[in-house]
């Protein structure tokens, strides 16, 4: 089995995964048919020194959810809502939105809690008490915003492709045929999921912010934004870690609070659901092979000189 570690997103009708060297999109359009789409990653980004680099790799996850996240779903917006032309989701007018739409994540989940805390935090006799208070309240709106989230129908589905991009790769990882009804057998949740990432990065940001005391309220907002980046690092080192360990007790115990948050954000998917997810890895495994086939070509046989094209 390859040590590459496949993954990926649900998207509008479909899913992204994600391998070492390409992603590929599946989106079933309003005919029924799976679209694919598959191209190569950004090597500066994915096979650079920041994605080699420890503490730094992390980088790497924060960018597959503002920029790959944001192309893979653009591209699966425009394909599901093909039959209505004025909900094409495209140009700067989109990119635009999803602009909006990070700045509103940010403000809620990570600037909202300190002008909340602020409200109390003069009954709050030890600094630590306050960073604690913070990252409750920053835990209640995730928990609270997905739980909400979750009974929107669209949601709903969204989450069911989720579910399902989660089981292809749990049954690829186990050796299973890359077949529905094997694929159906398996679980929904997953300890690389990016759900348990963001728990993480909120459980962590409780613990440096214990270290940074009660400074002003405008510092203490610019620091949360700074710790961003450094606490998204360390997180995925200890997601990866558990990853690798995850039959150890200490690290059942550390993913077990983000397997169980992706109750929220999964479901069961139907069997056209699993389709998509499955047409998607099978795409990136392919890209994946021929790239390295042609890698293997052009080397030439062992002990020999590549042979330069058209020679």
């Amino acid at each position: 089995m390859s040590t590459v570690y496949y993954g990926g997103q649900a998207v509008i009708e479909g899913v992204m995964m994600r391998g070492a060297e390409h992603f590929a999109v599946a989106v079933r359009d309003p005919k029924g048919q799976i679209v694919l789409h598959c191209e190569p990653l950004n090597r500066h980004v994915y096979r650079g020194v920041i994605s080699r680099t420890p503490f730094l790799r992390g980088l790497t996850m924060l960018w597959d959810a503002v920029v790959l996240g944001t192309r893979t779903l653009l591209y699966s917006a425009d394909v599901a809502l093909s039959d209505q032309p004025e909900a094409e989701l495209s140009g700067p007018v989109a990119w635009g939105t999803i602009g909006v739409s990070l700045a509103i994540g940010i403000g809620l989940f990570f600037l909202l809690p300190v002008l909340i805390v602020r409200l109390f935090d003069s009954v709050l006799t030890f600094p630590w008490l306050s960073s604690l208070s913070e990252g409750v309240v920053r835990l209640a709106l995730l928990v609270g915003y997905l739980a909400a989230a979750g009974r929107l129908p669209d949601m709903q589905r969204l989450f069911a492709y989720h579910g399902a991009e989660h089981k292809t790769v749990n049954a690829y990882e186990a050796g299973a045929p890359l077949e529905p009804q094997e694929v159906s057998r398996f679980p929904v949740a997953h300890v690389r999921c990016g759900t348990a990432f963001l728990l993480l990065v909120m459980l962590i940001f409780v613990v440096f912010g214990s270290f940074l005391g009660r400074p002003a309220l405008w510092l203490r907002a610019l620091s949360r934004l700074i710790l961003i980046p450094i606490v998204a690092g360390l997180a995925y080192e200890v997601m990866r870690l558990g990853a690798r360990h995850q039959r150890h007790p200490l690290f059942r115990v550390l993913v077990a609070p983000g397997l169980w948050l992706q109750r929220l954000t999964t479901r069961e998917p139907e069997e056209p659901m699993l389709e998509v997810a499955i047409a998607a890895l099978r795409k990136v495994l392919d890209a994946e092979e021929q790239a390295r086939n042609g890698a293997e070509a052009s080397a030439g046989p062992a002990g020999s000189p590549a042979v330069p094209p058209g020679s």
